[in-house]
């Protein structure tokens, strides 16, 4: 019997996804709905798309511990997808929704015996500040982080692993760079950025990505995996496109696509981390509003090659792109051309 077989003769799951109005978030909680599952949303905010499809919202903040434990109420299933994300921002803030909120989440499980988590983490815990080749799970955590983010995602993390148990049966997923339609993170900043924008480094730096329906189906397929297969709890796994492109590539690919002209000017990389590190101390000290227009992280991040081994995801999740990078890329440009809609 296959997997949409057992899928098809069962009732329909009652789950929850946290941060179901975001990118990643949503697409999972699109493909929830459309097997049948009753899905339940926590997001800050209230969405129409999520209206229409019929979800269930509960509006509120991650790190509240009363709003969460509501949120899991009569749960089978949670999909912790919220965080705060890259790049800027204070420590404590990182620290109040990316680990104080997992640890609500985790809480709220086993309080109401929830028996499966699926936890998005990122790649990010790992970054040392080094290149990154093909590297698999066995990757430790550096001994000192590169931002509050990447430390505080490794600290909600740890907290999943330590919370696995005959109780609570979890996967994390490590996806890195989601981009496609619907994307609010990564292409808005680029175009935004677009005319002043300057490649730091040589450009010879490979990276993984990830397309949107790609990670939400991974995370569905670690769903499926984890309750035929319990002894894959406590597991983590690297996502990605399988097919590591040339940063600059891809920047200038999607700048393309959302009609922009590709970036052209460089600056050595030396000279943007040291530009990154000056702007830190001045936000910092002035507590300015916003964020810095390029940080030491960032100066990395585009300079430095980051790319891993899914073997394990292949293996045991079935995890296959069923997209390249290239076609990706199409989706997401018709998808700018029609409006957006």
């Amino acid at each position: 019997m296959t997997t949409n077989e057992k899928h098809e003769n069962r009732l329909p799951a009652k789950v929850l996804v946290t941060g179901g109005g975001g990118f990643l978030g949503g697409a999972v909680v699109k493909r929830l709905v459309d097997r049948g599952e009753e899905v339940r949303s926590l997001a800050r905010n209230k969405y129409d798309e999520l209206a229409k499809m019929g979800v269930d919202q509960i509006q509120g903040d991650i790190s509240d511990t009363e709003t969460v434990a509501r949120a899991c109420d009569s749960r089978d299933i949670v999909f912790h997808v919220a965080a705060k994300p890259p790049p800027w921002g204070r420590y404590d803030d990182y620290f109040r929704v990316n680990v104080n909120g997992t640890q609500n989440v985790i809480n709220a499980c086993l309080d109401q015996k929830i028996p499966r988590l699926v936890y998005t983490s990122t790649p990010s815990v790992v970054f040392n500040g080094k290149d990154i080749e093909g590297v698999d799970e066995s990757m430790p955590y550096p001994e000192k982080f590169c931002t509050h983010y990447s430390e505080t995602k490794a600290i909600a993390e740890q907290h999943v692993v330590n919370a696995t148990g005959r109780e609570l049966k979890t996967i994390i997923l490590r996806p890195h760079e989601i981009w496609g339609p619907g994307d609010n993170h990564i292409l808005p900043r680029l175009v935004a950025r677009a005319k002043r924008l300057k490649q730091i480094g040589s450009g010879k730096n490979l990276i993984d990505t990830i397309y949107i329906d790609d990670a939400a189906d991974a995370h569905i397929l670690a769903a499926d995996k984890l309750e035929e297969n319990p002894s894959l709890s406590g597991n983590i796994y690297f996502i990605s496109q399988d097919e590591p492109v040339l940063a600059w590539d891809m920047v200038n690919a999607m700048l393309e696509a959302a009609g922009c002209r590709p970036v052209k000017k460089k600056v050595p990389f030396r000279v943007a981390w040291l530009a990154g590190a000056l702007l830190e101390f001045i936000y910092t000290t002035l507590r300015l509003p916003g964020e810095p227009y390029i940080t030491r992280f960032m100066a990395e991040a585009v300079t430095q090659s980051h790319w891993f081994d899914i073997s394990a995801a292949k293996k045991d999740l079935g995890y296959k792109p069923k997209l390249t990078t290239a076609e990706g890329l199409k989706k997401l440009e018709k998808w700018l051309k029609s409006g957006q809609e």
